[in-house]
């Protein structure tokens, strides 16, 4: 394990090691080292900044509706590709595409689809008679497009774990209930769910640990726009950063999102934890 530990530490460690120390120090920009000691100045500066809490604010939403989201059709589009049709089988290859698509260039496509003059959402939405939508120019359409692009990435990866879920179900029970005369909402909702709700828990943490440090869609679809309407935490961040270049400042930002997360985290993990022996 020594190699393995040593890995780990040399990777993670360091970073997170120096991260912590330049949060409590003045960064000399002329040789970007830290210069002063300041204590808790950054964090205090970081706290008192309106704009971190906007950007807060806008993950908060992108999270409440995002998740819940990706985790329903997840699991819904699970129960459809594990019944017994023609064609599955390409259906369930098909929904990996969206996982490997680099983010960038996921971004890039969805800016061009969703142009308000000549993408083709525009078009299909007019041959109905609406629109035209300005999807990246509107700040309630731009974040609700940041919340589609992730919901199109992400749903396959749920979807992947919730159909390894089913396929571990005990058949017996399930055949079991059918002798018995029940119908399939009946063993849906009195069978399949209470016996997934562990690894719906478990699926859920995964997918925050994952959508809490949503970035790149974000900037190659809207670059945080318009205005700051989809400038998430990481987005605001990174802008800080190396745009500003106060790096000591964002260095107590990301520590303080880590608190945040680590305690949400672990909450979500007790829940998990209850859930499991509960069933």
């Amino acid at each position: 394990m020594t190699p393995a530990a040593l890995l780990l530490f040399a990777t993670l460690a360091f970073p997170v090691g120096y991260t912590v120390y330049i949060s409590f120090a003045e960064i000399n920009l002329g040789t970007f080292t830290p210069d002063e000691w300041v204590g808790w100045d950054n964090y205090l500066t970081a706290l008192e900044d309106d704009r971190f809490w906007d950007s807060l604010s806008v993950t908060g939403i992108y999270l409440v509706f995002a998740l819940p989201l990706q985790m329903f059709l997840g699991f819904a589009i699970a129960f459809l590709i594990n019944a017994s049709w023609k064609g599955r089988g390409i259906v369930r290859a098909a929904f990996i595409i969206p996982m490997v698509v680099a983010p960038v260039i996921a971004g890039g496509i969805w800016r061009m689809l969703l142009d308000p003059l000549w993408g083709i959402a525009n078009y299909v939405i007019g041959t109905v008679g609406l629109g035209p939508i300005d999807w990246l120019g509107d700040p309630y359409w731009a974040m609700t497009t940041v919340i589609l692009i992730d919901t199109w990435r992400w749903t396959p990866f749920v979807t992947l774990i919730a159909s390894a879920a089913l396929l571990t179900l005990p058949r017996d029970v399930f055949e079991a209930a059918e002798i018995d005369g029940a119908n399939w909402w009946t063993m849906l909702w009195r069978i399949t769910l209470p016996l997934l709700v562990p690894m719906i828990a478990a699926t859920f943490v995964v997918r925050w640990l994952g959508a809490v440090k949503m970035f790149d869609i974000a900037l190659a679809a809207t670059h945080g726009g318009p205005g700051r309407a989809t400038t998430v935490v990481n987005l605001f961040i990174y802008e800080e950063a190396f745009r500003s270049l106060k790096f000591a400042e964002s260095a107590a930002m990301s520590l303080i999102i880590l608190v945040v997360t680590m305690v949400l985290t672990g909450i979500f993990l007790r829940g998990t934890k209850m859930l499991e022996e509960r069933h």
